[in-house]
Parts: C-alpha cells; sequence; structure tokens
C-alpha cells in the first residue's frame, strides 16, 4: 500500500537529497507545525469573521472572558496574555472600547493603574466566536481519533514547554 504524501515529504526529500550532509529530520514535525498553524490561521479568521470579529480582537476578548467574572483584567495581564506589545495593546483597547467591546476605567486598588472590563455585548461576541471556533476546530480534528488527538497534544506539549524554556 502507498504511503499518501505531503508538501512536507516532498520539501524532505528535496533536502535529503540536496544536503545528504544534513540531518533533515526537524522538517518532519515542525514545518508541518508551521504550515498547519498557517492553515489553521486562516481557518480560524474565517470562523470570527461569522461573529463578527478579527483574530486579534477574539484575542483580547477571550483573554478578559476567561478570566471569569467580572471579566476584567489589567492592560498588562493583557499583554502577557495575548503576547503583544504594550503600544499594540494600546491600539487594540481603543479600538475595541469603540466597539463598545470593553471598557477602561480606574483601578480602584492603584490610582494610577487601568481595568479593561469585557461589555455584555463583548462577552456575547466572544462566546459566539468561540462556540464557533470549538465548533470548527473539532471537524479539523475529525481525522484523527481521540486517542491519536491526545497523543499528539501531549507531544506538543513537551515541545512547547521546551521552546518556551529557551
Amino acid at each position: 500500500m502507498t504511503r499518501e504524501t505531503d508538501d512536507v515529504d516532498r520539501i524532505v526529500e528535496a533536502w535529503s537529497r540536496e544536503r545528504p550532509d544534513l540531518n533533515v529530520s526537524p522538517l518532519e514535525v515542525l514545518s508541518r507545525v508551521a504550515r498547519i498553524a498557517r492553515r489553521v490561521d486562516r481557518f480560524r479568521r474565517e470562523a470570527f469573521k461569522a461573529s463578527g470579529l478579527e483574530s486579534w480582537e477574539f484575542d483580547v476578548l477571550a483573554a478578559l472572558r476567561r478570566a471569569g467574572a467580572p471579566y476584567q483584567l489589567s492592560p498588562g495581564n493583557l499583554i502577557q496574555e495575548t503576547l503583544v506589545s504594550s503600544g499594540a495593546m494600546t491600539h487594540r483597547l481603543r479600538r475595541l472600547q469603540e466597539r463598545k467591546l470593553v471598557t477602561r476605567s480606574s483601578d480602584p486598588k492603584d490610582g494610577r493603574g487601568v481595568l479593561v472590563r469585557l461589555t455584555e455585548s463583548g462577552k456575547e461576541a466572544v462566546d459566539l466566536a468561540f462556540s464557533r471556533l470549538v465548533e470548527a476546530e473539532n471537524s479539523l480534528l475529525s481525522a484523527l481519533s481521540i486517542n491519536e488527538q491526545e497523543t499528539v497534544a501531549a507531544a506538543l506539549r513537551n515541545l512547547s514547554l521546551d521552546v518556551e524554556s529557551r
């Protein structure tokens, strides 16, 4: 039985032929992860678009939603959650506030601090987007059994922890 090949198989074969002096086996994993990530990103953007959100909007709103009631975080916490710069976060919060998806107010515990809070319309938007995202991502993973999904998740967690610690 012939094994089905993908773009990475062809790339690895070509590099192995052209550079037999190098171990190109990392491409087997990391090139697939990168290619899947780009495709999943496009898929996610489509799922969010159906909910009226951009990916970056979802990221900020989802961080606030995951924080639990009262769905608020400082801009610093949002930066940590979304891995963007301070300037980018300021711009994003301004845009989300204009759309009435978040509010900003003084932190009563720190007069210089600010708290960003999810509005009811922001909560509704992120909940709808997340429902659509989970549905879409479940369909993307349908080619893998539950056991295969668990195996892949465990392996990627190990890789992620190692990469993050470097």
